[in-house]
């Protein structure tokens, strides 16, 4: 009979402590979620970033890994100064496309003389705004090519939910494409990006509809895929292990925002690219490796060009080597692009 009672006790025990290590575990798995949910909006929903002031301390910490050499500031702020005074002169409006899922973006374009049929689309980079790219605007302007500069989703004056990482962006960026056909049938288009924007024009390349239209890509620093650039990010941002919260991050997006970073991959889309394609990087970039230019270029299957820019950081190319950089990108156009 006391046998009995003390294996009832026994089990009685056993069962709280079980009930007990299965509530941590509970809780544990919430926390860990809700972990895995915060770092996903403070690395891609633009709102959330700002009420924690995280947006504001990823572009001072990008700003203070950039190169800061004299020649760099000098040719940057000489750029900024005739940049300002075409502004002033040059003919053009913003125009607005909706998205599939129902967001309005917004660009801005610049007019080219009218019996010009060389368009580029210039795309700017994560956590960036169409401004940014209105220095390459003034330039091909320049060349006469007509104009069109957007605002990525959820950046700048484009709604959205969560920042593309060049997936989406991929997508959205048809409607682009179509409004240029829409405005000239006989047009030959130009994609230019910069960072995220460079990873989004190289995964347009990798669509099997890609228009005919489109005669080649200048990538400016572009990341092989979204998955590893954060791996890298979380460990410099937020000072947090890359595995398992990247996976679970993924997860949690494909939840959330529709799409996994996986899918953000430029390395697998150029490998199926017939796109000619300019690749550009500096080897001082201190946000995204030099290697992962290299590689691409290694991988893309299409007509390519390799320009590495000794000292310059990240999107610095232009800035450090004007003559070198906007010559490479002449020279290289000249071959796809009649006159």
């Amino acid at each position: 009979m006391a046998n009995r009672q003390k294996e009832k006790v026994r089990k009685k025990k056993n069962h709280k402590i079980l009930k007990c290590l299965c509530a941590i575990a509970a809780l544990m798995i919430i926390l860990y979620l809700a972990l895995v949910n915060f770092l996903v909006s403070a690395a891609l929903v633009p709102s959330f970033m700002r009420k924690l002031e995280s947006f504001e301390r990823i572009t001072n910490e990008s700003y203070e890994a950039q190169v800061h050499t004299s020649d760099i500031k000098v040719n940057r702020q000489l750029v900024l100064n005739e940049v300002n005074e075409w502004l002033e002169i040059a003919e053009g409006q913003k125009i607005s496309a909706k998205t599939e899922d129902g967001y309005t973006l917004i660009a801005k374009e610049f007019f080219a003389d009218n019996d010009s049929h060389k368009w580029v689309l210039l795309l700017h980079g994560y956590t960036g705004w169409k401004e940014e790219m209105y220095p390459f605007a003034y330039w091909y302007h320049e060349q006469n090519y007509h104009v069109i500069v957007p605002d990525l989703r959820c950046q700048g004056e484009s709604e959205g939910d969560f920042i593309g990482m060049g997936w989406t962006d991929h997508y959205d960026c048809e409607r682009w494409i179509n409004y240029i056909l829409s405005c000239d049938p006989d047009s030959q288009i130009v994609i230019h990006g910069q960072s995220m924007g460079a990873a989004t024009s190289l995964m347009m390349t990798g669509e099997e509809k890609l228009s005919d239209h489109i005669k080649a890509v200048v990538s400016d620093c572009a990341y092989t895929d979204a998955y590893s650039m954060f791996g890298e990010k979380i460990k410099d941002w937020f000072h947090l292990p890359a595995f398992p919260l990247v996976d679970s991050a993924c997860v949690m997006l494909r939840l959330r925002g529709g799409y996994n970073l996986k899918d953000a991959s430029a390395i697998n889309a150029v490998r199926k690219s017939s796109t000619p394609t300019l690749f550009i990087h500096g080897d001082a970039d201190a946000l995204i490796s030099v290697q992962m230019t290299k590689d691409l270029y290694e991988a893309a299957n299409c007509q390519k060009e390799l320009l590495i820019v000794e000292g310059a950081g990240h999107a610095q190319a232009q800035d450090k080597d004007p003559g070198t950089y906007y010559g490479t990108v002449e020279a290289f156009l000249d071959n796809y692009i009649n006159e």
